[in-house]
């Protein structure tokens, strides 16, 4: 038997256990439900890259990969995203909405935000907010070492995990990455935070996962169901009710290297951010980096 404190031991830390794998499957996978097959490996350069080789030969609608870590963990426009071993979730599904139209693809990965966000809210206690396009943002207490009992702290919105959508295949491939139980020394940026930073009163990683998939299920279900139609679905405005960056001044970063400097007013029927320019115009965008500026936006409970 390989002690419990041996390198590389799955339990070497016993803070963050492993995934009990016949227990999810017990919890997720059901005749007629969209989750088909749930893996998990120990470790992998990416989920996304991982299942996108997998749909390049054909792939089952609904399968879902975990990994206890990732050594190559993508996020957009290249970015890296690396965290401890079994200090978060990373996981990637594979979807096929063939009947809604393609052009609305573009919402799955606000999709998933929501998602995300409603699925944590009931099983970590945490009030997520959804930065556009596709990062997951969580408060936290300022000093909280420094308050004196029954004081309100004060927080500071930080970026606790990212979506990435890609398309692979005859689908879609989301992935999902979200610091669980990561500690202040371990924070890969100082604009960067964790559930467990954010006050969850849970920080299992079984829990959270079946929380987040199911809430998954229930929102692409809704939405494919509505054709896509990301207002009659209800996605629509449910993003905009999560929506940080909403009644925000931002500076969008878009591709080509143009800026683009406004107030955030609306989120359309595309999935689009719509700001609003100083000289009165409004102007759509599809793709770029947000940075918000300054102004308070929304939580989604």
């Amino acid at each position: 038997m390989t002690p419990s404190d041996a390198p590389h031991s799955r339990w070497s830390d016993l803070d963050r256990p492993p995934l009990n794998v016949p227990a999810l499957r017990r919890g997720l996978l059901r005749p007629g439900g969209l989750w088909t097959s749930l893996d998990v490996v120990e470790t992998t350069g990416s989920t996304n890259s991982d299942l996108a080789r997998r749909a390049a030969a054909g792939l089952a609608e609904g399968t879902v990969l975990v990994a206890e870590e990732q050594t190559a963990g993508r996020g957009r426009l290249d970015r890296t995203w690396t965290a401890p071993a079994r200090s978060g979730l990373f996981f990637s599904v594979f979807v096929t909405p063939g009947d809604v139209p393609v052009q609305r693809w573009g919402w799955l990965p606000l999709l998933a935000g929501v998602a995300t966000a409603t699925g944590l809210a009931r099983a970590a206690g945490v009030d997520m907010a959804l930065k556009w396009p596709n990062d997951l943002l969580v408060t936290v207490p300022k000093d909280s070492d420094k308050l004196r009992p029954g004081e309100t702290p004060l927080g500071e919105e930080r970026k606790a995990g990212g979506i990435l959508a890609e398309r692979a295949g005859n689908g879609v491939v989301v992935g999902i990455g979200l610091n669980v139980s990561l500690r202040t020394d371990e924070l890969p940026a100082p604009t960067a935070a964790s559930l467990a930073l954010a006050g969850a009163v849970s920080t299992d990683r079984e829990t959270l996962l079946r929380g987040v998939l199911r809430s998954l299920e229930h929102w692409y279900g809704q939405w494919r169901a509505a054709d896509g139609d990301a207002a009659a679905s209800g996605l629509q405005e449910a993003y905009a009710a999560g929506c940080a960056t909403l009644g925000r001044t931002v500076r969008a970063q878009l591709p080509g290297g143009r800026t683009l400097t406004g107030e955030a007013v609306a989120i359309d029927g595309d999935g689009r951010l719509i700001l609003s320019t100083d000289d009165g115009l409004q102007e759509p965008v599809s793709a770029g980096d947000i940075v918000h500026l300054r102004g308070v936006g929304g939580g989604l409970t």
